[in-house]
């Protein structure tokens, strides 16, 4: 029963602690925020050169992710750090809202994979 108690207790912590990650964004503001972002990651979020990546159909969570560790400087590239340097947490939300609920093209991968 201890052991229950413990494992309900640290699902209830983890739960929580991970509440700001999970928020959903609203996509209609993210496509308006978006407008940057289409230059090099295309007007549908499949990016037609292989080095920018594909963000439709990109999980929201991993999007949210991203731009945090672009703005606060866990991934390193500068392009990137200058555009998420500007986001608020709710502009991230939306942005990552807005690309996650588009179709994806990632079926089509062609010259998007070393060896095409």
């Amino acid at each position: 029963m201890k052991r229950a108690l413990t494992l309900l207790s640290f699902g209830i912590a983890l739960a929580f602690a991970s509440a700001p990650l999970l928020a959903s964004g609203n996509s209609e503001n993210g496509k308006t925020k978006a407008a940057a972002c289409v230059a090099c990651h295309g007007a549908d979020g499949n990016a037609v050169d292989p080095q920018y990546p594909r963000l439709a159909g990109q999980y929201n969570e991993y999007i949210q992710e991203a731009l945090h560790e672009y703005k606060d400087g866990r991934r390193n590239n500068p392009i990137m750090k200058g555009f998420a340097g500007t986001l608020s947490d709710q502009d991230i939300q939306d942005i990552a809202a807005y690309f996650s609920s588009m179709p994806t093209k990632m079926d089509t991968l062609k010259g998007h994979v070393q060896g095409d």
